[in-house]
């Protein structure tokens, strides 16, 4: 699959750095993370190394990638022989923009969506962040408040604190779910077979500091301090246990973007949401049959593994992998987004999407919303696309939970996998 190539502003680097992650005066001294665009970066292969720094892809070209990055982090990456140079961004970084949802506007949403449909939605607290803020989980069902024997489906939004996007997304589908019951057909009977579970921001304090200053802070991570450095936070979406730090597709530097801990679950709400997956464990079998991870960017729609390439692999049987891939380009039909292996991409371990399929054999996927790339808007494109993008995403949405009672359907392998 040939991806959108880069379309370069470059400056030589006397010009100067774009300095993200800034702390305020009297804070111990954190690295600085930059934007780069790395040329030379022709296949996956070519991609995980350059992740292997301790990079973040930000987007894939056909020969370049846009990365976040220390300093020390893009020597690295040179002395691996690709060539490095600073990136302006072609939309300036100046905001927060107060369109987007801050945590407690999205705690009022929150009860208030709960308080207008009591019979149907529920919140429940799964667990706090490192900061000590609520990580809230949203049911939706016809019988909110029990435990019904019915097939229940999970959103993830805003592991990364940047992709501020997913937040209004687990809005609109909150607003969409609850005020489409008995109004729409199809919601109605959804709602009616099926639990429902939004948790919609699971990195409070990361998402809250890179809305806190002038700018916004370009800030991934969570803000839990790691020991002996002053480097601060755990990329979430690297902490899983799941093949955790096994593949080159993580940092064990924490200050790179994508440390992974010191431990897998390490990070404090990692271990909240899994513990909560967890404990939707009744009878010996997992509840949760589907569940999507939102992020930003790309516009892509990916699915597990992503800490190998290969696809028939220990823990995912070819049919399985059909499955995953079938469903994935059914969605995608519907929203536009590009579907593909996670390792398409480059290798990533210890992500929440091979821990949901090989520790908890729950179908998943990763949906990378709007943009599609830097040109757009990147991380930060205007509150005035949320209304259109999160609409977007609405029937790729209800075409999984249509698959919800049993994804095999798809491939038609239903009589083996669902009694």
């Amino acid at each position: 699959m040939a991806l959108s190539p880069l379309r370069r502003t470059l400056v030589p680097a006397a010009v100067g750095a774009l300095l993200l992650g800034t702390l305020a005066p009297g804070a111990a001294a954190e690295p600085a993370y930059d934007l780069y665009e790395v040329h030379g970066a022709l296949t996956a292969q070519d991609r995980t190394e350059i992740a292997a720094t301790g990079a973040a892809v930000d987007q894939v070209g056909d020969d370049s990638v846009l990365v976040t990055a220390t300093p020390d982090g893009a020597a690295e990456i040179g002395r691996l022989g690709y060539g490095v140079e600073e990136f302006d961004p072609p939309v300036p970084l100046a905001g927060p923009d107060p369109g987007y949802t801050t945590y407690d506007e999205l705690l009022g949403v929150v009860d208030q969506v709960v308080a207008e449909n009591p019979g149907i939605a529920t919140k429940s607290v799964i667990g706090r962040s490192h900061e000590g803020r609520d990580l809230v989980a949203v049911r939706i069902s016809d019988n909110a408040n029990a435990d019904e024997d019915e097939p229940e489906v999970l959103f993830v939004h805003a592991q990364h604190a940047r992709e501020h996007l997913t937040v209004e997304m687990a809005v609109h589908l909150m607003r969409m779910l609850t005020e489409g019951y008995g109004e729409d057909g199809r919601i109605t009977g959804l709602v009616d077979s099926r639990e429902i579970w939004i948790l919609p921001n699971v990195n409070p304090d990361g998402s809250e500091y890179d809305m806190a200053g002038t700018d916004w802070r370009n800030w991934r991570k969570n803000r839990q301090p790691n020991r002996g450095s002053s480097a601060l936070g755990t990329d979430l979406n690297r902490n899983w246990d799941y093949m955790w730090g096994c593949c080159g597709g993580s940092s064990g530097d924490p200050g790179g973007v994508t440390y992974r801990g010191s431990a897998p679950e390490s990070a404090t709400e990692v271990r909240a949401v899994a513990d909560f997956v967890r404990g939707r464990v009744v009878g010996g079998e997992q509840q949760i049959t589907t569940a999507v991870d939102f992020h930003t960017y790309s516009e892509l729609i990916l699915w597990p593994f992503g800490h190998t390439y290969g696809s028939v692999v220990d823990g995912m049987t070819a049919e399985e992998y059909r499955t995953h891939e079938a469903l994935g380009e059914y969605m995608a039909e519907a929203n536009g987004y590009t579907p593909q292996q996670s390792s398409d991409l480059y290798v990533t371990d210890g992500s929440i999407s091979d821990w949901l399929w090989g520790d908890q054999r729950i179908v998943n996927f990763a949906f990378e919303m709007y943009p599609g790339s830097a040109w757009e808007g990147g991380f930060y494109p205007p509150s005035s696309v949320v209304g259109r993008e999160t609409a977007r995403n609405e029937e790729a949405v209800l075409r999984l939970l249509d698959y919800a009672d049993c994804p095999y359907r798809i491939i038609g392998a239903e009589a083996a996998h669902c009694g």
